[in-house]
């Protein structure tokens, strides 16, 4: 159990406690409890209060004696019975569950509006019936004076399905594009529907027509997302509770246009329930990060519950301060908060525990085993573990007990924790040394020549940029890249590509600066110059002068654009130099790998790489000329001619080779056939023997005449 106090407010969540896996036994589950302190404290109000999954949405029995969660996956149904405090039964659905209602006093009869657009009835046996709708629905509403029951959806219409005659009715047909909720009273009857343009409409199912329009977007003007309706809910006859997308309550009494009061949840997340607290004036209101109990008359915030994962939906059992709520994980919590009433009688135990409970600190961890994925498996050589009882299978990984985890990786890697003290023992003197006086030059281990171009940034404001006449932070100080400069893993790597292909660019920007900074020295000295002559010579001030300082100007900017060509040209062939480096390199790298993969394979393949080597070699000592020569002229020539030539030249070879000590060179350009090659063409060869062995010739057939009458 975790106590949260807001307020002087005490919020007790009785699902808090050390998960424990589903695989364990009951025997090992009792000897937990046994061992530890604070499982034994644990309180289970309802034994199996939890989903496979997710749960979707809950309610409670108009009786009080059920408690009903839909939830995935599979799709199901689970129905617990207070008095006995456990449940009752379980079903599965072909598809989830969008909401539900339940239309009478226990569980025996339940309609399910699921996301396939069907509509199942439920009876206490199990199905009774289905049937499909027009369009997709988002909410429904039962109304029981005419036993009809109204569903909304992706559409303007909102559709009347009639319990006791068993047909779809004529729809009703509102001014909105899509309708997103719908509530009716118990007292007067009147149902009220949510649209995306944020207004609410008013049906009386007596007279079939739409009484009033309530525009409630145009309340709430400075709202960044738009305001469309999102949940309804009435209090009772006269006052009602509105939901929007974009986080805000509005309370309204139905014969005024104007709300009570706008409450803002401030966490820009759309409003998906609410229910009010008659006996404490209170109002709940649920957004997916958070369930906030506030005062309704002021809008004072009383307490609120924040979510782990996701809220989904709620229930309260009125009278009291139980409530339970499906969230984005397995399980349903449950809370109980004393100030908002008594507990229910099925578990007014928890009156006289709540007093002598103290706060605990609770994770949400199971203690005893860790989660460890497949690679981490290979690295501790645990692999042949799978499918053993020391492993259990969990989404992209597995459990495995904490003591063999811990063994298994002071096996494999003994000076880990050493090194970890070590590191750990660092940073505490690091943290206690930064109080300490320190110099003004001084620079941080890593980085450092980044660290030194900062410093002269800031040392020189001139050069640094300025935004609206503002100095630009320090880099240094800012604790966002304090790690840059601390830790050894971010230091700039230069032999990286990514570096390398950025250094034109960055000694490009170096050296802009560069001649940034010698321009502005220029400037500085012909301005002290100029003024050293206008002193000298005030009194001359003719055409001459004039028209020789605008040639100079003409001439300080002609070299100031040939410098800039002669730069843009270096920058370009320094790319061009960088970029055929990192390609060798590449290539290189990929050379050595391949070597690396011949050497590492069999004997066979060595062999067979030298002696293509060897070929190579022995080819290359005849020029590419000879080998790669054609003559085009003679590929017009006639067949005669050609051959002609060649043994001509054949006969000069000949000849050479005799003046040269009569020898001569062949060379075979094809490769050498592998093993398995040679083996194919043996066989091959067989083959075709036995073949004509086998096939009789042509002439020991004769032809016989045949006379046709």
């Amino acid at each position: 159990m975790f106590v949260n106090e807001v307020n002087d407010i005490k919020i007790y969540n009785l699902s808090a406690g050390k998960s424990v896996p589903e695989w364990l036994t009951d025997r090992r589950k009792r000897a937990q409890l046994k061992k530890k302190v604070d499982s034994r404290r644990q309180i289970e109000l309802i034994q199996d209060f939890d989903m496979p999954g997710v749960c979707t949405s809950i309610r409670m029995s108009p009786d009080q004696q059920f408690i009903l969660a839909t939830g995935t996956y599979k799709p199901r149904l689970k129905c617990f019975e207070v008095r006995n405090l456990s449940i009752k039964f379980e079903r599965c659905f072909d598809s989830e569950v969008t909401t539900f209602e339940v239309i009478s006093d226990d569980y025996s009869k339940l309609i399910f509006l699921q996301c396939d657009r069907y509509l199942e009835i439920h009876s206490a046996a199990g199905r009774h019936y289905r049937v499909r709708i027009p369009r997709f629905g988002r909410d429904m509403k039962y109304h029981k004076p005419s036993c009809d029951l109204f569903i909304v959806g992706t559409t303007k219409e909102i559709y009347r399905l009639n319990l006791e005659r068993g047909q779809f009715l004529q729809s009703y047909e509102s001014e909105a594009s899509t309708l997103n909720a719908c509530d009716a009273s118990t007292e007067h009857g009147l149902l009220v529907v949510g649209s995306k343009e944020g207004t609410v409409e008013a049906w009386d199912p007596r007279c079939r027509t739409r009484c009033a329009i309530l525009d409630v977007a145009i309340k709430l003007p400075d709202a960044k997302a738009f305001p469309s309706i999102s949940t309804l809910k009435f209090k009772n006859g006269l006052n009602m509770g509105v939901g929007t997308q974009s986080g805000h309550v509005l309370l309204y009494d139905i014969r005024s246009k104007e709300p009570l009061l706008i409450k803002d949840h401030l966490n820009k997340l759309p409003i998906k329930r609410l229910a009010f607290n008659d006996n404490h004036n209170a109002v709940y209101s649920l957004d997916d990060a958070m369930l906030k109990l506030w005062d309704e008359s002021t809008g004072k915030q009383i307490a609120y519950i924040e979510a782990c994962t996701t809220f989904n939906d709620f229930c309260t059992i009125p009278g009291t301060g139980l409530l339970f709520l499906a969230q984005e994980d397995v399980k349903m919590l449950t809370y109980y908060v004393p100030a908002m009433g008594m507990a229910p009688k099925w578990c007014s135990f928890l009156d006289n525990l709540t007093e002598e409970i103290e706060s605990e600190v609770v994770e949400h961890v199971y203690d005893d085993y860790q989660f460890i994925t497949q690679k981490e498996l290979e690295e501790l050589g645990l692999e042949h573990l799978i499918g053993s009882n020391l492993l259990k299978a969990y989404m992209h990984g597995y459990f495995i007990d904490v003591r063999l985890y811990n063994k298994a990786k002071a096996i494999v890697d003994p000076f880990a924790f050493e090194r970890f003290r070590k590191e750990k023992v660092r940073q505490e003197i690091e943290n206690e040394r930064k109080p300490r006086l320190q110099l003004a030059g001084k620079l941080p281990n890593v980085n450092q020549e980044l660290a030194l171009k900062i410093i002269e940034e800031q040392s020189n404001p001139s050069s640094s940029k300025l935004r609206d006449n503002k100095q630009l932070p320090n880099l240094l100080e800012d604790n966002r890249f304090k790690v840059m400069f601390e830790n050894s893993d971010y230091t700039i790597d230069k032999n990286a590509e990514e570096y390398k292909m950025l250094a034109p660019v960055l000694n490009r920007l170096e050296k802009s600066k560069l001649k940034e900074i010698k321009k502005r020295i220029e400037i500085n000295r012909v301005a002290e110059l100029q003024e050293e002559e206008n002193e000298q010579h005030e009194e001359i001030n003719n055409d001459e002068d004039l028209f020789g300082l605008d040639n100079d100007k003409d001439e300080s900017e002609s070299e100031t654009a040939s410098s800039d060509d002669e730069f843009n040209k270096e920058f370009t062939k320094e790319m061009k130099k960088v970029y055929k480096d990192v390609k060798k390199q590449k290539q290189q790298e990929q050379e050595e790998e391949e070597l690396e993969q011949h050497l590492n394979g069999s004997e066979e393949q060595k062999n067979s790489d030298i002696k293509r080597r060897k070929e190579l070699k022995m080819i290359s000592l005849q020029s590419a000329t000879e080998m790669n020569y054609i003559d085009r002229a003679m590929m017009k020539a006639p067949l005669q001619d050609r051959i002609l030539k060649e043994e001509a030249k054949n006969a000069q070879i000949q000849l050479v080779g005799r003046s040269l000590g009569n020898r001569q060179m062949n060379f075979d350009m094809r490769k050498p056939l592998s093993k398995v090659m040679k083996k194919r063409e043996q066989q091959m060869k067989v083959h075709r023997e036995e073949r004509k062995k086998l096939i009789r010739p042509i002439k020991s057939l004769k032809l016989k005449k045949v006379n046709y009458k």
